[in-house]
C-alpha cells in the first residue's frame, strides 16, 4: 500500500500546527500537566537549604528565616488558640528581646480578646459578689490595648485575610509604591488576584504595627500551592469611578520590607525599560523589595521553590516561654508567628511536602527573596517554546521520510533528548522553567506517523507470510516469522530450555478394545485438544503429535525466564483436566452401554540445553528441538510406569522449580545414557508443597532415600514404613507402587548385599 508523498507531508504538517496551536491556546489541562512536570523537577532537586548565621560584623541584612511553630505541644502546655493577647504580647516581646529583625503574624487579631477583664466578666453568672468587683475589673487593663502598646515601636507585621465579600474593609496603608511601565490604561492593579474587601486586625493593633500584609494563598485547580502573590487588589480599596488605588503587599514580601526597613515597593511593567514583553500589556515583570529585585508572573506571584520540610526552621513556640530557646536562632532574623497544628487548619499542600503550614509557605517566599533564588519562566518562555518545537518538527518532517525508518529513529529520539534533557539543563543549572512534553509529544507523532506509513506499506508482504503459514506453525512462531523472514532458512541455536513428553499409558490396549477408526480418532482428538490448550495457555509450544503423544518445549521461540516452573505447572494441570475428561467418557459409555476405557497418562519433563530451530531439508523443514535433554525427557516419560507416577521430571528442572511439591524416585541410568541422574517425581504446585501432611511426608522419604544409599537397610526399612503411614492422607494409593517397589529392593539388597562400591544407581532396563 502506497501513500503519496504530498499527504504524507500534508498529515505531518497537520500534526506539527496543530500542536503548535494547542501550545498557544494553553487548556487547563495542559496547564496541569505542566504543572506536574515542574513539581517533578522540584522532587528531583528542590532547592538547597542553608542553614542562617549570623554576621555580627555586616548586621545590614536578615540573617535568615524562622518560623515560630504555635504547633500542637504549644496548644498543650498554654491551651486552645486563640490564646489571650497577654500571651502574644509576651511572645512579641520575648522575640524583640532576642533581636528579631522582623516579627510577622501570619494570623489576624480581627475581634476583641474575649479573655480581657472587661469581655470575660460578661460571662461571668449574676450574683452580688461579681457586682462588687465589676468596677474594679472593668478597670483592668484591655488585653488587645496591651498588645497594641507592646507592638508600638517594635518591626511587627500583622496579618490581614483577603475575602470576596464587601464587608470587610481595607487594611492601613504603611507603604509606597513606584511603577515603571504603568500608563493610565494598564496599571499593575489590573493584573493582580482581585478581592472585595479584607478582615482586618483591631484598630489599636493595625495602629501600632509598622507593617501591614495580606497572607492568603491562591491554590491550584488540584490544591497544590505552586504560586504566591506578592500584591493583591482590594475592590473596597477603588474609587467610587472605580479607578484603582493602591497595592496591597503579602506577608512575606511586607515582611523583607520591614526587616530592611524600607518604604516602598517598585513594580516593573512588561515593556518597561529593560523588561521584554513580546507584545504590550502582558503583565507584571519584576518587582523591587526594598531593592531586591523579584520576578514574577503575570499577575504579581512569585513561583514556590520548594525545599521540602526543613525542621530547622521551626521554633516550638512554648519554647519561648520556657526560655529553652538559643538566642541565635532569632536574632537578626525575619519571625513568622504561625501553626502547624492539624486543628487550626492552617495546612496546605506544596509540590514537596502533602502538608505544609501557611506559616512555612510565606516564610519560603521571604527566604527566597532573601537569597535571590527563584523559578524563572519569563514572558519570552511560550513563544520560544513555540518557535523550538516549529523548528523540531520540520526538521523531523524532512529527514525521516528521505533516510528511512532507522536514521528517522535516531533523528527522533535525538530531538526528544534535546527537548527533555535541555528542559532539564535549563532548570538545574538557571531555574528556568521550559516545558517540554508538548514538543516531545509532537515528535513522537511525527515519528509514528511516518512509521505507520512504513508499516501499511510493508503489511502486505507479511500478511503473505502469515498466510503461507499459519496452517502448519503456532501462531507465535507465525508472527516471528513475519517480523523477522530471514529466519525461513535451515540452522538453529542453543537456549536453555524445558522439554515435555506426555504419552497415553496402555493406548495399544485401548485401541484394540475400541475397534472403531473413527471413534478412536474422536477420542485422541478430545484428548489432544484440551492438553494442547494447557500447554499453550501456559506459555509452552507444541513441537508435534506423535499418535497418542505430545512432545513441546518452553523457552522457544518466546523467551520465558520460568520456563521449568511453568512447564511443572503445565503437566499438573494436563493430570487434573484429564480427571474431567474421564468423567464424561465414563458418562458417555454408561449411556452407549460400552465398557468404560480410563485414559492415564506419563509426563516425562527435562531442562538443560537444547538446539532450537528450523530442522529438516531445504525442500520442508519443521521448527524443533534436539539435543541430549530432549532424550532424557523422552525416557522420564516412560518411567512414570516403572516408578507408579504421573510426572517424572529431572534434577535440573527440580532445582529450576523449587516451590512444587515433588519428592525424589531414584539415581537412575537411563537407556542412552552413562551419567546417572536423580528424577523425581512431581506431586503438586506450591500450595500442596507448603502443607504440613505434604512437609511431614517429604522428610521421611529423604529419610528412606538417604539410608537406602548408605546401605542402612533396617533403617530404611522404618523409613518406608513411615512413609507408607503419611503419604495416604495426602495422595491416597498414588504411592503405593512406588513404595512397593522400595520394599522389593530392599528385601532383594539385603538378602544379597551389593558390596562397598555400590554407588546406588538403578539401571533401567526399559525406555
Amino acid at each position: 500500500m502506497r501513500i503519496p508523498r504530498w499527504l504524507h507531508y500534508a498529515v505531518a504538517l497537520l500534526i506539527l500546527f496543530g500542536a503548535v496551536a494547542f501550545k498557544a491556546a494553553a487548556p487547563v489541562p495542559f496547564l496541569r500537566l505542566q504543572d506536574l512536570i515542574f513539581d517533578t523537577y522540584q522532587q528531583f532537586q528542590p532547592r538547597a537549604y542553608t542553614p542562617p548565621v549570623v554576621d555580627l560584623e555586616d548586621l545590614s541584612r536578615p540573617s535568615g528565616i524562622r518560623i515560630i511553630d504555635i504547633d500542637d505541644e504549644s496548644l498543650r502546655r498554654l491551651g486552645q488558640w486563640p490564646w489571650p493577647r497577654t500571651y502574644v504580647a509576651q511572645l512579641v516581646e520575648l522575640l524583640d528581646y532576642y533581636g528579631a529583625r522582623a516579627i510577622v503574624f501570619d494570623a489576624v487579631f480581627s475581634e476583641p480578646d474575649r479573655t480581657s477583664p472587661a469581655n470575660a466578666i460578661t460571662a461571668w453568672i449574676s450574683d452580688p459578689a461579681v457586682e462588687e468587683i465589676r468596677p474594679t475589673v472593668e478597670a483592668l487593663a484591655d488585653h488587645d490595648e496591651v498588645l497594641a502598646d507592646v507592638i508600638g515601636g517594635k518591626p511587627v507585621v500583622a496579618g490581614n485575610f483577603a475575602i470576596s465579600g464587601q464587608e470587610g474593609g481595607t487594611p492601613e496603608i504603611k507603604w509606597g509604591f513606584a511603577y515603571g511601565g504603568a500608563t493610565a490604561e494598564s496599571t499593575p492593579v489590573l493584573h493582580l488576584p482581585r478581592f472585595g474587601s479584607a478582615v482586618q486586625n483591631l484598630a489599636p493593633i493595625e495602629a501600632a504595627s509598622v507593617g501591614n500584609g495580606i497572607f492568603n494563598v491562591v491554590p491550584g485547580t488540584d490544591g497544590v500551592v505552586r504560586q504566591v502573590p506578592l500584591f493583591f487588589s482590594l475592590d473596597a480599596a477603588r474609587h467610587d469611578d472605580g479607578g484603582p488605588t493602591a497595592l496591597f503587599p503579602s506577608l512575606s514580601a511586607e515582611a523583607v520590607r520591614v526587616a530592611f526597613g524600607a518604604s516602598t515597593y517598585i513594580v516593573k511593567l512588561a515593556g518597561a525599560s529593560g523588561e521584554e514583553a513580546f507584545g504590550s500589556e502582558t503583565g507584571i515583570a519584576r518587582i523591587a523589595v526594598a531593592g531586591i529585585e523579584v520576578p514574577v508572573t503575570a499577575d504579581g506571584q512569585v513561583r514556590l521553590y520548594d525545599t521540602g520540610p526543613v525542621p530547622e526552621r521551626f521554633v516550638p513556640a512554648w519554647q519561648l516561654f520556657t526560655g529553652e530557646v538559643d538566642p541565635w536562632t532569632i536574632a537578626n532574623h525575619i519571625v513568622f508567628i504561625g501553626s502547624s497544628a492539624a486543628g487550626l487548619h492552617d495546612l496546605r499542600a506544596t509540590p514537596l511536602q502533602p502538608v505544609t503550614a501557611g506559616a512555612e509557605i510565606h516564610a519560603q517566599v521571604a527566604e527566597q527573596i532573601l537569597t535571590g533564588e527563584f523559578l524563572l519562566r519569563p514572558d519570552w518562555i511560550a513563544g520560544a517554546e513555540i518557535a523550538y518545537m516549529l523548528g523540531l518538527g520540520l526538521l523531523l518532517i524532512l529527514v525521516q521520510p528521505r533516510f528511512g525508518a532507522l536514521p528517522g529513529g535516531f533523528a527522533a529520539f535525538g530531538l526528544t533528548a534535546i527537548a527533555l534533557g535541555g528542559s532539564w539543563i535549563a532548570f538545574d543549572r538557571y531555574h528556568l522553567l521550559i516545558e517540554p512534553i508538548l514538543a516531545t509529544a509532537m515528535l513522537l507523532a511525527l515519528y509514528s506517523l511516518n512509521s505507520l506509513i512504513g508499516y501499511l506499506q510493508t503489511e502486505t508482504e507479511r500478511s503473505q507470510v502469515r498466510g503461507a503459514f499459519s496452517r502448519y506453525l503456532a501462531p507465535e512462531l507465525v508472527e516471528e516469522l513475519a517480523r523477522t523472514p530471514e529466519k525461513l532458512e535451515l540452522g538453529g541455536e542453543m537456549r536453555d530450555m524445558t522439554v515435555m513428553f506426555c504419552d497415553i499409558r496402555g493406548f495399544t490396549s485401548i485401541s484394540e478394545k475400541l475397534g472403531d477408526p473413527q471413534a478412536l480418532t474422536s477420542l485422541i482428538n478430545r484428548f489432544l485438544t484440551p492438553m494442547t490448550e494447557l500447554v499453550m495457555s501456559h506459555r509452552g509450544t507444541i513441537d508435534k503429535y506423535m499418535g497418542d503423544c505430545i512432545m513441546a518445549f518452553w523457552n522457544a521461540p518466546l523467551d520465558d525466564a520460568e520456563h521449568a516452573g511453568n512447564a511443572c505447572r503445565a503437566s499438573l494441570a494436563m493430570i487434573g483436566s484429564l480427571d474431567a475428561l474421564n468423567g464424561r467418557l465414563a458418562e458417555e459409555a454408561r449411556a452407549q452401554g460400552r465398557p468404560y476405557l480410563p485414559l492415564r497418562i506419563g509426563v516425562g519433563l527435562g531442562t538443560g540445553d537444547c538446539c532450537v530451530g528450523n530442522m529438516g531439508s531445504d525442500l520442508r523443514f519443521n521448527y524443533s528441538v534436539l539435543g541430549d535433554t530432549v532424550n532424557l525427557a523422552s525416557r522420564l516419560e516412560g518411567q512414570t510406569k516403572s516408578y507408579g507416577v504421573d510426572i517424572v521430571i529431572s534434577e535440573t528442572t527440580r532445582n529450576r522449580a523449587e516451590d512444587v511439591a515433588a519428592l525424589e524416585l531414584d539415581l537412575i541410568r537411563v537407556k542412552g545414557k552413562d551419567q546417572p541422574v536423580r528424577i523425581f517425581a512431581l506431586l503438586g504446585d506450591d500450595a500442596r508443597a507448603a502443607e504440613a501432611e505434604f512437609v511431614a511426608l517429604a522428610a521421611a522419604h529423604d529419610d528412606l532415600i538417604a539410608h537406602y544409599r548408605a546401605q542402612a537397610w533396617e533403617a530404611a526399612r522404618a523409613g518406608l514404613s513411615a512413609c507408607r503411614t503419611l503419604a495416604p492422607p495426602v495422595f491416597g494409593s498414588g504411592l503405593d507402587h512406588l513404595y512397593q517397589l522400595y520394599e522389593e529392593r530392599l528385601d532383594d539388597l539385603s538378602t544379597h548385599p551389593p558390596g562397598p562400591d555400590w554407588d546406588g544407581v538403578h539401571v533401567a532396563k526399559t525406555k
